[in-house]
């Protein structure tokens, strides 16, 4: 089954402290690093990543969705909050799957629970995204390249046979 997580990406953005400084320097660059800190997440969760950005007081906005290293970023139209764009694409998507809201917006995860979504608070995902981050740096500092190969995986009885055979072709 698929699992999908919708972000509401400035709400995640104002809860997370390695955001505290980049969000009064530059919004821009801090919707970039949440980006990109979602994208490792939903290649190593496999979860399709949704992250929504309100755009509701921006004028001549007209809504925007792109891909940017797998994650779909969406701005939401002129007078649209994120949060009727998250309520929508939570019941569209709990159809084909578990649907998770990272949120801390407690109106927001009343309704997104009556769609048949799950909320996750943004300390809750920080959590998650800093513990698979852990695990894939555990698993991959532990091997070596020459783990890999299949030589080394094979058994000795088999391995030697193998050379034999090349040494005699040779």
């Amino acid at each position: 089954m698929r699992e999908y997580l919708i972000v509401d990406g400035y709400n995640i953005i104002f809860a997370w402290p390695e955001f505290e400084k980049l969000k009064e320097s530059s919004i821009d660059y801090a919707r970039s690093k949440l980006v990109a800190i979602l994208a490792d997440y939903s290649s190593l969760s496999g979860q399709k990543v949704i992250v929504v950005f309100d755009a509701y007081k921006q004028k001549n906005i007209t809504d925007k969705a792109e891909i940017i290293d797998g994650v779909e970023v969406v701005f939401t139209q002129q007078g649209e909050t994120a949060d009727t764009l998250i309520e929508r694409l939570a019941g569209d998507l709990s159809k084909e799957g578990l649907v998770y809201v990272a949120t801390s917006d407690w109106a927001e995860q009343g309704i997104i629970f009556g769609r048949g979504a799950y909320r996750i608070t943004p300390g809750e995902l920080r959590m998650q995204v800093n513990h698979l981050k852990l695990e894939s740096e555990e698993l991959w500092s532990g091997s070596k390249p020459a783990d890999s190969y299949l030589e080394n995986r094979l058994l000795e009885k088999v391995r030697l046979k193998l050379e034999r055979w090349r040494r005699e072709k040779g």
